[in-house]
């Protein structure tokens, strides 16, 4: 069967999982989609997507998306009353884009090989706006065979997708991914606030760094958030405490010493802790700094360009 004549099911249609679902409609692929509060996917449905009311309705579906929280949510989607796997059917393949631990992920891919059903562990790397600008990425691990067979329908999310190889393997990429994710906000709110505390406004510092070497696209595009103190949510302090926690868990079964990293969990901990990040993004860690230098922050009110113009598939 081509790739573009599969039907194909969706659990999770979060922030994340509902600009995804919007890049597949676009694209012209026939989408149902569920999710554990149904007022939320009624604006895909208003896109043409079909809505059904429990996991195992889409077991009749080529191609399964899931994006789902944690492991806990993974398995309750999965095996849990009305999960994915508990019909008569299965659907041909799940793809799992949650950031969950391998040993979860391992559990659910045995239940639905069990079934005659393949898995693939496919985390993405982005949010909603990185979405929108066509830059989302994302890591595949499985059978080989079948990841070029959805190959096309992956290529639809974003800009880059990587095969990295057989089992669980993805999970690893993708929360070391998450890991670099916060100790370079750590080190970036760290070396934002020293020049501040210097006298150098965070506009100003922040344009040198990101027209040098050592700018990037993360550095541009968290510094609206450092600049105007704007913390909308994209990822919160408690899911980055999580992927900290599967990340040191995963060094310490693996034997690989994470001294950094090891100390940006205590950190993000620290600010978790003291009530930063709860409903914000997990860059409040540049306010935990500033507590701790002695500076109080205002935004600067300067308009700063995230680098994430949003292109149309």
């Amino acid at each position: 069967m081509s790739a573009s004549n599969l039907k194909i099911g969706w659990i999770g249609a979060g922030r994340m999982g509902a600009q995804l679902v919007t890049r597949l409609l676009d694209a012209g692929y026939d989408v149902t989609v569920y999710n554990r509060t149904a007022a939320k996917a009624a604006p895909l449905a208003a896109k043409g997507a079909n809505v059904v009311g429990s996991p195992v309705e889409l077991a009749d579906r080529d191609l399964v998306f899931v994006m789902v929280s944690s492991s806990k949510d993974l398995e309750q989607v999965m095996l849990g009353e009305g999960g994915l796997l508990t019909g008569e059917s299965s659907p041909r393949i799940i793809a799992d884009s949650s950031t969950v631990s391998a040993e979860a992920s391992a559990k659910i891919r045995e239940a639905a090989n069990s079934r005659g059903c393949d898995f693939l562990a496919t985390p993405v790397s982005g949010n909603p706006k990185v979405i929108a600008a066509g830059k989302l990425t994302v890591a595949v691990s499985g059978p080989r065979e079948v990841f070029e067979s959805i190959e096309p329908v992956l290529g639809v999310f974003g800009r880059g997708v990587t095969y990295v190889g057989e089992g669980e393997v993805a999970r690893l990429v993708k929360i070391a991914h998450n890991l670099m994710l916060g100790v370079v906000t750590q080190c970036l709110a760290e070396i934002t606030v020293l020049v501040e505390k210097g006298g150098v406004s965070r506009a100003d510092f922040l344009a040198f760094l990101n027209d040098s070497v050592m700018g990037s696209t993360f550095t541009q595009y968290k510094t609206p958030a450092f600049v105007n103190l704007d913390f909308a949510p994209t990822f919160t302090m408690e899911l980055l405490q999580k992927d900290f926690d599967l990340g040191l868990e995963a060094a310490d079964a693996l034997k690989s010493p994470m001294p950094i990293a090891s100390a940006t969990r205590q950190i993000v901990a620290q600010a978790a802790g003291a009530g930063l990040g709860i409903d914000e993004d997990f860059a409040t860690l540049l306010l935990e700094v500033a507590r701790g230098a002695g500076v109080e922050l205002k935004p600067e009110n300067v308009s700063v360009d995230d680098g994430l113009t949003p292109v149309h598939s």
